[in-house]
């Protein structure tokens, strides 16, 4: 199973796909698809629905994975973070690629083993799991795919409970 995590983001949406099969994960690629400032907000969100959309054909994505709620406490960059996830979510929906939401917690439980882990204990034990060396860069990556290693533990559970 093909999985994508996306941390969604108007200038910088991150992504990291794994492959997950029989209980084992492995990193297929990641990265963020940027946009310069320079350019409107609504170049922007067709730059991420473009960029997902070609990975989702190129690594034939089955699933895909995305945090299910974000706070933050200037009601614009909420909406802006609000509307670049509907442009990361609309070409997998459309593809017929099933979207499951996780709320931040639950990735760093499913992650480091607690939903109060720092960023730093995030991004080392990503690394860990898939056997990344070096920095993932950008962050936005590492947090996507944290939600795709989540997603596979989801779907771990989800098989031995079948």
């Amino acid at each position: 199973m093909m999985i994508m995590g996306i941390d969604p983001g108007t200038r910088s949406t991150g992504y990291g796909i794994i492959r997950y099969e029989q209980g084992a994960m492995r990193c297929v690629e990641y990265g963020a698809i940027r946009s310069a400032a320079s350019i409107s907000a609504w170049e922007c969100h067709v730059r991420i629905y473009d960029g997902i959309a070609q990975l989702v054909r190129e690594y034939k994505v089955d699933a895909a994975a995305v945090e299910s709620q974000f706070f933050f406490k200037n009601v614009q960059t909420a909406l802006r973070i609000g509307e670049a996830r509907s442009a990361a979510v609309l070409p997998l929906t459309r593809a017929g690629v099933p979207v499951s939401e996780y709320a931040p917690s639950r990735v760093k439980q499913a992650v480091v083993g607690t939903g109060s882990a720092r960023k730093e204990q995030v991004q080392f034990m990503v690394r860990t799991v898939l056997n990344i060396r070096g920095t993932i860069e950008p962050d936005d990556a590492a947090d996507a795919l944290a939600l795709a290693i989540c997603h596979a533990h989801a779907q771990r559970l989800e098989e031995r409970m079948r």
